[in-house]
């Protein structure tokens, strides 16, 4: 009896193998439960950044709904004078004194700091200096600096996000994903574009790459930021599209042809801030003289021009909309007043004055093929964003949530066009390169921007490739051409017999110049 019951304790029966254990092993019901665990941990995750999401979205709305109205606050001070714009130099010296003692190492537009923050330092910022960088943007708003709203609020979203996770211990790609909820929150609370908002957060980190993995919680954090700020009383720009022609095969040459042109309005930009921003970081000159003189710069442009290119620019965007007389010039004036002001002293974003070149220079354009302005302002607005930021997708959805649905085919094939005329550049040079937008250009993947080196490498095969090769055998048929018709030339001789004589193949003319080269070798290059 013993040995039975010694056996029966060592018997690995069925019987006594615990359920769960036999429900794993089974071959039926062990997937089934796998599936479920994966399941549970999905909606868990789901729960989990709903609530994150919706308090960032909910902070972020209530501090951008606070910033913006004392951005109109500040733009209401600066029109109680026409002469206002000749306090840009002292504005700019107390602008730039703020950000250097209160906020270093904070200088730039907002954006472009928060993708380098992100990239460089793991989404760790901090919040002691939002107080000190909306209190420079304000006073660069309040003198007429040409910036907009975007750059700070979004710097107040993931400021304010990156404290939230470090009070709930979140570290890495969590602290990574609730800061780009921030910067979802503060595009959508600013322009009253959730979805739009929800996409460049996720988009505008890398060039080519969308961060998927972020997308519920940046829809959630976007959505909520835009219904509290709306709530809260914020007025947002809306403009439905109600004149939009059939399509025909001449309107779609006319909008590829202004995403080409828009293309280059970016590039316009984009060199041009790097231009100024190479000009600033000169020696020669401290930061309180380099704020003097880009304020001095800006006052003498606004008076030998016009006021409507100094602030965030909202009334000239309006009237691009509208039938406003607007100059065809005004985009490139923006883009001079703007570069000015964020290199030279002034602060804030760089969004709302994209919008603004974008829009008058989609006038203009429709001025020059004989089209509608206000379809053409549309499709401009969102295709300059497009092609500076390398955003396609976000403005594509921007278009439809400011213009209506009629436009949004043709906004996406502009911003498309935009996008890859504009190359591995972007206003925001802390940008990383996911892709190469030709297979044909070699440039170096996994860095940012600014250190990216391109140079062409056509393919075998390709129509990039045969044009090559056909300029090259156009440019040998020329030079043929050219020598054939230099051996005919006459050539004036006191020796000469009756009958011109042409020159000699050895090219002994009277002037050795004109001697002609010898043909190369069938098929050999030169």
């Amino acid at each position: 009896m013993t040995d039975s019951s010694d056996d029966a304790e060592l018997d690995p029966s069925p019987a006594r193998v615990p359920l769960l254990t036999r429900i794993r092993s089974s071959k039926i019901l062990g997937p089934i439960e796998s599936e479920f665990e994966v399941e549970s941990v999905l909606f868990i995750s789901v729960v989990k950044w709903f609530v994150l999401a919706s308090a960032a979205g909910a902070m972020v709305g209530v501090g951008a709904t606070l910033f913006m109205n004392a951005v109109v606050w500040a733009e209401t001070l600066r029109g109680f004078h026409r002469l206002s714009y000749l306090m840009l130099p002292v504005g700019f010296v107390v602008s730039s004194a703020i950000v250097k003692y209160l906020a270093p190492g904070a200088e730039g537009h907002g954006t472009e700091k928060i993708i380098e923050g992100i990239h460089r330092r793991g989404g760790q910022f901090s919040l002691r200096v939002m107080p000190a960088r909306l209190a420079a943007t304000f006073v660069t708003l309040a003198v007429g600096g040409s910036v907009g709203r975007q750059g700070p609020a979004a710097q107040f979203g993931t400021a304010s996000c990156s404290a939230l996770a470090r009070l709930l211990r979140l570290e890495g790609r969590d602290r990574r994903k609730l800061v780009v909820c921030g910067i979802s929150a503060g595009f959508a609370a600013v322009f009253g574009t959730p979805v739009a908002g929800a996409i460049f957060g996720i988009e505008v980190l890398f060039c080519g790459r969308v961060l998927y993995e972020v997308l519920f919680p940046a829809f959630v954090a976007g959505m909520t930021a835009y219904h509290v700020s709306s709530a809260l009383g914020i007025a947002y720009f809306h403009h439905p599209i109600e004149f939009v022609p059939d399509f025909s095969e001449l309107f779609f040459i006319k909008v590829a042809a202004a995403g080409l042109f828009f293309g280059l309005c970016s590039l316009a930009a984009i060199e041009c801030l790097a231009i100024a921003r190479k000009a600033s970081r000169t020696r020669r000159v401290g930061w309180a003289g380099k704020a003097f003189i880009g304020g001095s710069i800006l006052a003498f442009l606004a008076a030998v021009t016009s006021t409507q290119y100094l602030g965030t620019g909202y009334a000239t965007i309006n009237a691009a909309f509208d039938a406003g007389d607007i100059p065809w010039y005004a985009f490139l004036l923006k883009i001079a007043f703007t570069s000015v002001t964020l290199n030279f002293g002034g602060s804030g974003g760089i969004l709302t004055p994209l919008f603004f070149v974008g829009a008058t220079a989609g006038r203009s354009f429709a001025t020059l093929v004989h089209a509608h302005p206000a379809t053409f302002a549309a499709i401009g607005m969102v295709a300059l964003l497009a092609g500076a930021t390398n955003t396609p997708i976000a403005s594509t959805i921007m278009a439809v949530e400011l213009f209506g649905s009629e436009v949004a085919a043709y906004a996406a094939g502009a911003c498309a066009i935009s996008f890859l005329i504009t190359g591995h550049r972007s206003v925001f040079p802390a940008q990383v390169l996911s892709f190469r937008k030709s297979a044909s250009i070699s440039a170096e993947v996994g860095r940012e921007l600014e250190d990216v080196h391109t140079h062409v490498h056509p393919r075998d095969h390709t129509v990039l490739s045969a044009a090559l090769r056909a300029s090259g055998s156009v440019g040998r048929a020329y030079h043929r051409l050219d020598d054939r018709m230099h051996a005919r030339t006459p050539q004036p001789s006191d020796t000469a017999a009756s009958g011109a004589e042409t020159t000699s193949a050895t090219g002994e003319g009277n002037d050795p110049d004109k001697a002609p080269r010898s043909d190369p070798p069938a098929g050999s290059e030169q």
